[in-house]
């Protein structure tokens, strides 16, 4: 890889770079006298290897040296100067290796761990032997007060320095000193970062470049530029980019180098491509070697997403055969080996070609699979996307096994948190980067995560999926989320909590199943069942009072978010998020303290809070992401959804019911579901699905306009509500039915909503039922009717 320029102008610097310099005079700035301490070590991400105290904290002084000669890599020593000086270093003077230092002032060693001063300085610290890896060390109790920072190559340096810059403590007077650690460490996976690869509008060019900024700080290597929608990389692959996209490209990989990342450039030509045509083979170097011009030296061949049963040209035909799963994978070995021996071999420094196989996410063998395993050069990595496209977990022994059906270990492909399907309309996922097995490290040439459409709301789970990467042992996916929105926040305590609440409610991580992998808003759902438990126990000033606080803190997260520390480009992915929060944490609030106005007696101030939280979530309900960047198009924001509107639901009924419940129920819990059909006899889609009390199941019919499913209640009730949660597959027009024996129906209310979501049917209370039914009218896909649930809220009858 090539050198990367320097981050920095020239004038930044006050360099002396003459062997053996020693005139250089008094420290500009008096040191300053300041306790230094022992306190327990701030946070380090990625969690290094090994990590400890070597003693005390190093004051960072008004003028600093860092010793470096020409092995020192260029981005480490101009990203160690950038921290030095915004953590209290006035001056900063570069000097030889061999320079003992200046009394009192601070000496930074930077370069190979292998350089005589710095393996002085490291005093034994171990130098892991590994890619990437680094040693540091922190001294203050010698008459020279230095930090060591020495790489087993310019990555291990560049990391050393990320390392340090988390280091940094404020002293007891509001300076800065360098906390005294002991650190060894070096990434577990070779390859570690992200592949925009999601279907929708891609990145723009300031957000990737800021992307590549991110990387660098979370010690990501690798960068895959693979958008579905840029023309030239899927459907357009045989002409050349044009001139103005040319110098876009050369930016970001200018851009990534300095970072340490390697830019890998895809193509994905297997939807037209003739595999044995000489003239398509050649347009494809072609391609690739116009990148690797602007200093690419990564490449990957994505033939994902693509029909192996017809082929492009009658070429292929004579050449493989008739077409089919062993026919379509010697075709793509046949290219792949030729652009590996040929192209990528023929250059020196060029990493190992990279392809994505069409049979991607399962792990039973094939033809394909078998074609692949043995005849594909052994120097091609695959790419995997686990047990599904979107799989809920990746244990050790799932990817053991694939390793062994394409003959190496695989490069997971990891399509979280992309959100370009149907089941992610109108989310952000904001979950940690979870359910991935420790020890993955062993089976793996690493992972990349296939990020959102809104490249900044993705760094949350970027920060995991990196951390995870780099020390998959040591990874912890609850400390690690806290540390990504720490880092989003600026280090500013007060926002990091705001986006953990405002995260928490869009926590849920669909899968193309039916079970998400990540449930909704697990915060929130322990201190609604603890606000029930608490509340039917008799507690209930206690649990008003603990729910209020939360509800306002949810009410409050967005205008924290929004206040200046958390980075813009967040805020600016979530602004309609942001915006229906503050509008259903409202809507809560009002909720509470129209329950607390009723128990107190004041019927008049609990009805038109009540009136006001209904407005409320009637405005929250009509938010909708637009323009949206997503190929789901304009949507209803999902916030919290399953948790904040069952409880407000829930609530909204007991006030209703209060002289003759006591309380809203959810009665069909206890009742019994059947329905006119189930797609495909899918015993996973089955009636009792809908009235389990999971979003995590759901019942989904045959492919009919009148399908229904109907709840028989365990006893008689006067229904006051029913709520609907709709699976992408929803309605365009249905009623709500009841029935007082199953068999004569009334219509209860018709709907037609405009997306689908979660509904929310008041009805009259007047006559007890037995039955209620969903009964279909007509539907909004071609799909059948699915629903994660069917609520039915009411005071029994005896």
């Amino acid at each position: 890889m090539k050198r990367p320029r320097s981050l920095l102008s020239a004038p930044l610097l006050a360099v002396a770079l003459v062997a053996g310099q020693t005139g250089l005079g008094q420290p500009a700035h008096a040191v300053p006298v300041v306790p230094v301490v022992t306190a327990a070590l701030p946070p380090v991400s990625p969690t290094p290897q090994s990590i400890d105290r070597s003693g005390k904290d190093a004051v960072v002084t008004g003028r600093v040296l860092v010793a470096a000669d020409d092995r020192t890599d260029l981005a480490a020593r101009d990203r160690l100067v950038r921290e030095l000086r915004a953590h209290g270093a006035e001056r900063v003077d570069v000097v030889a290796p061999g320079h003992t230092g200046a009394r009192g002032l601070l000496t930074v060693r930077l370069g190979p761990a292998s350089r005589p001063d710095i393996a002085a300085a490291l005093a034994g610290t171990t130098v892991p032997g590994h890619a990437e890896g680094y040693a540091l060390r922190v001294t203050a109790d010698a008459p020279e007060r230095q930090v060591a920072l020495g790489g087993t190559d310019g990555s291990g340096q560049y990391y050393a320095v990320q390392t340090l810059r988390q280091l940094f403590v404020r002293t007891a007077d509001g300076g800065w000193s360098i906390a005294g650690a002991r650190v060894s460490d070096h990434p577990s996976m070779p390859l570690r970062g992200t592949i925009e690869g999601f279907y929708g509008a891609p990145w723009t060019p300031a957000e990737r470049l800021d992307q590549m900024d991110f990387y660098g700080d979370v010690k990501a290597n690798t960068y895959v530029y693979a958008p579905k929608d840029d023309p030239y990389h899927r459907d357009r692959w045989r002409q050349p980019y044009p001139s103005d996209k040319l110098a876009e490209l050369g930016g970001l990989i200018e851009r990534a180098n300095a970072n340490h990342v390697a830019f890998t450039f895809a193509v994905s030509p297997g939807a037209s491509i003739c595999y044995s045509d000489p003239a398509d083979r050649a347009a494809l170097k072609a391609k690739l070697e116009t990148v690797h011009g602007l200093g690419a030296r990564a490449f990957s061949i994505p033939l994902d997403d693509i029909d192996y049963t017809s082929w492009n040209c009658d070429g292929d035909r004579k050449a493989y055969g008739s077409p089919g799963r062993a026919a379509a994978a010697q075709a793509q070995v046949d290219l792949l080996n030729d652009v590996q021996r040929t192209f990528v071999a023929a250059r020196p420094g060029t990493r190992p070609l990279q392809m994505v196989p069409t049979e991607y996410g399962d792990l039973g063998d094939s033809a394909y699979k078998r074609t692949l395993r043995a005849a594909l050069d052994p120097a091609v990595v695959v790419m995997w996307t686990g047990t599904d496209v979107v799989p809920p977990s990746i244990t050790n022994a799932q990817a053991d096994a694939a390793s062994k059906l394409f003959g190496r270990k695989v490069f997971v492909w990891d399509n979280y948190p992309v959100n370009d399907f149907g089941a992610t309309s109108g989310r952000l996922l904001l979950a940690p980067y979870d359910k991935r097995e420790a020890g993955l490290s062993a089976h793996l040439n690493g992972i990349v995560a296939n990020p959102m459409n809104q490249p900044y709301a993705s760094k949350i789970a970027v920060f995991g999926a990196a951390d995870f990467a780099w020390n998959d042992l040591g990874y912890d996916a609850g400390t690690s989320w806290t540390r990504a929105t720490a880092y989003l926040a600026g280090g500013d305590a007060t926002a990091a909590a705001a986006l953990r609440v405002f995260a928490d409610l869009e926590h849920l991580a669909p899968t193309f199943g039916a079970t998400p992998w990540q449930e909704q808003a697990p915060e929130l759902s322990r201190r609604v069942e603890r606000f029930w438990t608490d509340w039917n126990a008799g507690l209930r000033t206690e649990a008003l009072a603990a729910l209020r606080m939360y509800a306002v803190s949810v009410a409050e997260a967005p205008a924290r978010i929004r206040a200046g520390a958390v980075q813009e480009g967040f805020v600016a992915d979530a602004d309609a998020w942001l915006d229906a929060t503050e509008l259903w944490g409202r809507a809560t609030v009002a909720m509470v303290d129209a329950v607390s106005a009723r128990r107190t007696g004041d019927r008049d101030r609990s009805q038109a809070l009540l009136a006001l939280s209904r407005d409320l979530q009637e405005q929250a309900g009509a938010v909708r992401v637009d323009p949206a960047r997503n190929t789901w198009g304009k949507a209803r924001t999902k916030v919290g959804d399953g948790v904040l509107d069952a409880f407000l639901v829930r609530s909204d009924v007991m006030l209703e019911l209060w002289d003759v419940a006591g309380g809203g129920e959810n009665l069909a819990l206890k009742g019994t579901a059947t329905a006119s059909s189930v797609e495909a006899d899918l015993d996973r889609l089955a009636a009792r699905h809908v009235n389990d009390g999971s979003t995590g199941t759901r019942w989904a019919s045959g492919y009919g306009d009148d399908e229904w499913v109907q709840v028989r209640l365990a006893t008689p009730a006067r229904i006051a509500a029913v709520t609907l949660a709709w699976e992408a597959a929803c309605a365009a027009e249905y009623r709500i039915e009841t029935s007082e024996d199953g068999v004569n129906w009334t219509s209860a209310a018709t709907r037609r909503p405009s997306a689908c979501g979660n509904d929310v049917i008041r009805l009259a209370s007047d006559r007890p039922v037995t039955h209620v039914r969903m009964q279909g009218v007509a539907r909004a896909t071609s799909w059948g009717y699915s629903l994660y649930e069917m609520a039915v809220y009411g005071a029994p009858v005896t």
